[in-house]
């Protein structure tokens, strides 16, 4: 490929027959398209910018809050983006690998970079306490309803894998927490469970009955002391 000037979208070199693109393009990228022209979109200021697999998979995420996997297609997403299909295909190969690249992003920035930001060496008390204020916090419901519609589609055999690999992370992560605080294997595992038990039903309930969620800063802080005095108490 060769550049035109500063700031122009980069333009594939033509055979001599002027039939398509005759360098590789990036995976996913349609045999013979001359695919280099399809990677930018117009922003909400009016300027072009170029995209990205992570835009493509953030957009794709936003889709699955709103509507579930089912709402995840190319067309509309590409006109969600200010872009055409070509963008796409630049990109991805199909859909299945749109939403693959979706739920990466979801793992990394929902379950490996949360654990990363605890630390190393963590304090067990500590950690839970930042991880369900996190969780009784949270005013924006996307996020919430992009993980409750992805549990919902756990079935699916796309998502399976992904799904029940964050869970197991997280009630594993959790397993580790209550064994610091002393409990034993046994003990800390069933704790870890009710605490994620706890994590998803106050997920469902910001989601469908807002209302019934702490909103006074200082009710929330006293519901999670509860919360936390519950999953940690000893008999």
């Amino acid at each position: 490929m060769r550049a035109g000037a500063r700031g122009r979208t980069l333009i594939p070199r033509r055979s001599a027959a002027g039939h398509g693109s005759t360098a590789p393009g990036p995976r996913g990228a349609l045999r013979g398209r001359p695919a280099g022209r399809y990677v930018t979109a117009v922003g909400a200021d009016g300027r072009r910018r170029r995209l990205s697999v992570d835009d493509w998979a953030r957009a794709a995420l936003d889709v699955i809050g709103e509507q579930g996997l089912a709402g995840v297609a190319v067309e509309p997403l590409a006109v969600r983006l200010g872009t055409t299909k070509g963008s796409f295909y630049w990109h991805f190969a199909n859909r299945d690998a749109l939403v693959t690249a979706a739920l990466a992003r979801w793992e990394r920035e929902h379950t490996e970079s949360v654990i990363e930001a605890l630390g190393a060496p963590v304090d067990p008390a500590t950690a839970l306490r930042r991880l369900f204020a996190s969780t009784t916090a949270a005013a924006d419901q996307l996020p919430a309803r992009t993980e409750l519609n992805l549990l919902a589609a756990a079935d699916d055999p796309l998502v399976a894998p992904t799904v029940h690999r964050v869970v197991r992370r997280r009630v594993d992560y959790l397993r580790e927490l209550f064994g610091g605080l002393g409990f034993d294997a046994d003990e800390a595992a069933r704790r870890a469970l009710l605490a994620y038990s706890a994590h998803v039903g106050h997920l469902q309930l910001l989601v469908r009955m807002p209302e019934l969620v702490p909103a006074d800063r200082a009710d929330r802080s006293a519901y999670l002391d509860t919360v936390l005095g519950a999953i940690t108490r000893r008999d």
